[in-house]
């Protein structure tokens, strides 16, 4: 009688202990997840103030590419 009583305390004792791991696992997995939205926004956010960033260069850029055009250029692709 002695050796089912101990098979089952220990059965129930592995049972405990992987409930346990579970629950710690369930904890960080949760934590991890926040850290990643919260990394996802600060990577949009960045990627948004990028783009407004290089907006008024891209105009300069554009102007700059286009320069004065009077027509008396010797380059038939800048025509």
């Amino acid at each position: 009688m002695f050796w089912p009583m101990l098979a089952l305390a220990l059965a129930f004792t592995g049972i405990a202990v992987l409930a346990v791991l579970a629950v710690r696992v369930f904890v960080e997995v949760r934590g991890l997840a926040r850290q990643v939205g919260e990394s996802s926004r600060q990577i949009t956010r960045a990627a948004e103030d990028l783009e407004r960033a290089t907006a008024p260069l891209g105009g300069q850029v554009d102007a700059l590419r286009r320069g004065p055009h009077t027509g008396l250029s010797s380059d038939p692709a800048a025509d």
